[in-house]
């Protein structure tokens, strides 16, 4: 049965990991397109112009890396911290602007950020366990 919970908490963070990473991966190659979509979302929002230029520069790197991490499973439950922070603030973002359907779905992503960091030490099939195992 324990096995059974280290698959399944394996595939989360190994499902999270590619979500993020592609939304890197798509992201970054046209940042500026990104960033001109992201100011005509929040042109109207209590936002100013220069805080969501700076978090559109910044996410898809931030996307990135926290995929690459979690598919990996190296530093799993900093970086499934770290996750849970960037849709904290993308929760944010959303709800300045009104758009609940995206509220909502990053709801979901904050319930599957709780399953990766409160059920860490389920993480047996990762990069993390033999790190650790060379520090013991």
């Amino acid at each position: 049965m324990i096995q059974h919970k280290q698959t399944a908490y394996a595939l989360l963070r190994i499902s999270m990991g590619v979500n993020f990473l592609a939304h890197g991966l798509v992201r970054i190659p046209r940042l500026t397109g990104f960033k001109t979509w992201m100011l005509s979302e929040f042109k109207n929002s209590l936002l100013p112009n220069w805080s969501v230029s700076v978090w559109a520069s910044i996410l898809p790197f931030l996307e990135l890396i926290i995929g690459l991490l979690l598919l990996i499973g190296y530093q799993t439950y900093k970086t499934s911290i770290t996750g849970a922070f960037v849709i904290v603030l993308l929760l944010f973002g959303s709800c300045m602007i009104e758009k609940w359907d995206w509220a909502s779905t990053q709801m979901l992503y904050a319930l599957f950020y709780y399953f990766l960091i409160a059920y860490n030490s389920q993480n047996r099939f990762a990069v993390d366990v033999l790190t650790q195992k060379n520090r013991d």
